[in-house]
């Protein structure tokens, strides 16, 4: 295999365009959700990888959920996951000298974070110095105050008082010229703290907060821009709002479920997070197929978030309960045993059934990510995108760095 390489230039939209059609060609396959359906609209047409997925185990189906393009599994599952792969490659980013944090400037950081954020410092390969640091939904300041240096400037913008005050306290202890403002930035004002001299940074910056960041420091002309996106799914709008022409351009629609996909995949859950998760999902299943019985519709009920203490009750109680929330009545003549053993082993094969959706995780992250590398090629500035970190240090490792030109 070649090796993959960062895109830059004419790849962006070469990539995009590769992307679009891909998407749309096979959105049979990533649109329709298992949990939701009792048969996919897919398996009559792939009767046989229905029917090898569907005979599969749960834990089967957990050894591959990081990597469900290694599933020995029927056609066209291989050569939709070569195609995946071709189209998902993508090189990390060139590294530069970041100096030594200081000594305890890490306290407070929980590991991991503190891994993400020396990687995203370690990529910021821009042609000029940055001089003055703007830390978009900065939290306690963490990210800014890693990059600063002697003689650059550092403001943080945080709509939490609580994390701004703290995040001030840390700055002054460590003696670094950093400005922490209160501030929402979604509101009308935000633009107020963009600057041309300022540099940009987003480390996970959910949804509509780091797609406001674009808009408002493009037209701003900040210098540059550095950002690792998350949460697409994090917006206040139904359907996703393209932001680049070409973008606009794609007939590829995406509801808010859609853009909830390339978060679907887990590293860094524990066991007994995902013993909770599986419970939860089998104890939903098992109420979906008693919620059909009873309406007599043979369709998706959604229903609401529940506390953890919910998978403490008998089943029975669990199912007349959230039938009594969603409106629904009742009876105690069911064979409650019989409900419960069926969501579990619809659970099975509804994580099975998902690897084919998970084929399309980073398709369809890239093609987001890419919309907005073209939004900002428009706006006038030469963008890299590549990864800044290893993917089991977080999914989400995809970095846009963008300079004026």
């Amino acid at each position: 295999m070649t090796q993959a390489h960062t895109l830059k230039g004419d790849q962006l939209l070469a990539r995009f365009q590769a992307l679009d059609s891909f998407l749309l060609e096979h959105q049979a396959l990533w649109r329709p959700r298992p949990f939701n359906h009792l048969h996919l609209p897919w398996e009559s047409r792939h009767p046989e990888l229905a029917q090898w997925l569907r005979q599969r185990s749960l834990s089967d189906a957990e050894a591959a959920h990081n990597h469900p393009e290694a599933v020995s599994a029927p056609s066209p599952y291989p050569q939709i996951a070569t195609e995946a792969a071709r189209l998902s490659a993508i090189g990390a980013l060139s590294t530069t000298d970041l100096k030594p944090a200081p000594a305890r400037l890490n306290v407070d950081v929980p590991g991991r974070k503190w891994q993400q954020i020396e990687a995203f410092g370690q990529h910021l390969t821009f042609t000029r110095i940055p001089r003055h640091w703007l830390d978009w939904c900065a939290g306690k300041g963490h990210l800014g105050r890693r990059l600063l240096q002697p003689e650059q400037t550092l403001t943080c913008l945080e709509y939490d008082a609580q994390l701004v005050e703290a995040g001030q306290r840390l700055s002054q202890h460590h003696h670094l010229a950093a400005d922490h403002q209160l501030q929402d930035v979604m509101a009308a004002d935000a633009v107020k703290h963009l600057r041309p001299i300022h540099t940009a940074v987003a480390l996970h910056a959910c949804g509509d907060l780091h797609v406001r960041l674009m808009q408002l420091a493009s037209a701003a002309g900040c210098q540059q821009l550095a950002i690792a996106p998350c949460c697409y799914n994090r917006t206040a709008n139904p359907r996703y709002q393209a932001m680049s022409g070409p973008a606009l351009a794609s007939t590829l629609e995406l509801s808010q479920d859609d853009l909830g996909l390339p978060l679907s995949e887990t590293v860094t859950a524990g066991a007994r997070v995902r013993r909770q998760r599986d419970a939860s999902m089998a104890r939903r299943l098992g109420f979906d197929l008693l919620q059909r019985s009873l309406r007599q519709v043979d369709d998706y009920l959604p229903t609401p978030s529940l506390p953890s203490a919910w998978l403490e009750k008998p089943f029975a109680d669990y199912c007349r309960d959230l039938a009594t929330l969603k409106g629904l009545s009742t009876t105690d003549d069911h064979d409650w045993a019989a409900f419960e053993g069926a969501g579990q082993q619809r659970l099975a094969e509804v994580r099975n059934l998902e690897l084919v959706r998970n084929l399309f995780r980073r398709p369809l992250e890239l093609w987001l990510v890419l919309d907005r590398a073209l939004f900002l090629q428009e706006q006038g500035y030469t963008v890299e995108l590549g990864i800044f970190c290893e993917h089991n240090l977080t999914p989400r490792n995809l970095m846009l760095l963008a300079e004026r030109k």
